[in-house]
């Protein structure tokens, strides 16, 4: 029989995540929240105001602090411009915005990382991808029960088993703020570049990946654990990857562009469940 340690290591997965159970959340917040999500997807400009609106619009019986509550909880916020009413803090180092202007005209030119919300049954994790701009390869991805830098840290990894970009763009999340993040790009050499806060689709593409992610494959089907979802995402993303035609790419797959554009040779793959780089 096999061990719950080997069966997590094989799954890529913590035990922590093997024993998750979903924290008892009142019923009524998790419909709300899969309608907060889903809309969100189409109309990532709606604010707390908006969503409020179009809540009501549905019929629910929400005021704004309820639904901010709950976006907050989502890791959502609105897509659109918003003045600058902040001063700078010393939190967290502070790096430019390195692509505004810049013609992406090869793979590993720039990457990106972003997280967003994934819902389960009775519950929800968060997904972190991290993604190549010029062939939209998914080059690691990772999900987690929390908002910690952990996960964030392990897509990260193994991204760099891969490859190595010139840039990496990222919003000004705790997680890609954190000294050991951001200590991981610069000992690569990799420079670091992040969004401006409150500026609209500045991490464009990632934004597009989850709308695609979401409509083609989460909204069609109701993972009832981690382990579901998790096995669910591999195959897609290996879809994605692999075989999904873009328009944008000449109706190429992306690891076609990445890897016959980027590396030169024969395309590769990172197999999650043991971390091991081998050939297709």
């Amino acid at each position: 029989m096999i061990s719950i340690d080997r069966q997590c290591a094989l799954l890529g997965i913590s035990r922590s995540a093997y024993y998750y159970q979903a924290a008892e959340i009142d019923p009524i917040d998790l419909a709300l929240m899969k309608q907060i999500d889903e809309q969100y997807t189409r109309t990532p400009f709606y604010g707390v105001l908006r969503m409020t609106a179009w809540l009501r619009r549905c019929g629910h019986r929400v005021n704004p602090k309820r639904v901010r509550r709950l976006m907050r909880l989502m890791g959502l916020e609105a897509l659109y411009p918003k003045p600058n009413l902040s001063f700078a803090s010393a939190a967290h180092p502070k790096f430019p915005y390195l692509l505004k202007g810049l013609t992406i005209d090869r793979p590993n030119q720039v990457w990106s990382a972003d997280i967003t919300y994934i819902r389960l049954q009775s519950g929800f994790i968060y997904l972190v991808a991290i993604l190549d701009w010029f062939s939209r390869y998914v080059l690691s991805w990772e999900i987690s029960t929390t908002l910690d830098k952990a996960f964030c840290l392990s897509a990260l990894q193994r991204a760099l088993a891969v490859s190595s970009p010139e840039i990496f763009n990222t919003d000004q999340g705790v997680q890609f703020t954190s000294a050991d993040f951001v200590g991981a790009l610069q000992t690569a050499g990799i420079r670091v570049s992040m969004d401006g806060r409150g500026r609209a689709f500045d991490n464009i593409f990632v934004e597009r990946l989850w709308r695609t992610v979401k409509y083609e494959e989460v909204y069609l089907h109701s993972y009832q654990t981690v382990c579901e979802a998790r096995l669910h995402l591999e195959k897609y993303f290996h879809f994605y990857n692999t075989q999904r035609l873009h328009q944008a790419l000449d109706y190429r797959p992306p690891c076609e562009i990445y890897f016959q554009e980027g590396l030169g040779g024969t395309p590769i793959w990172i197999d999650r469940r043991s971390s091991i780089v081998g050939q297709m």
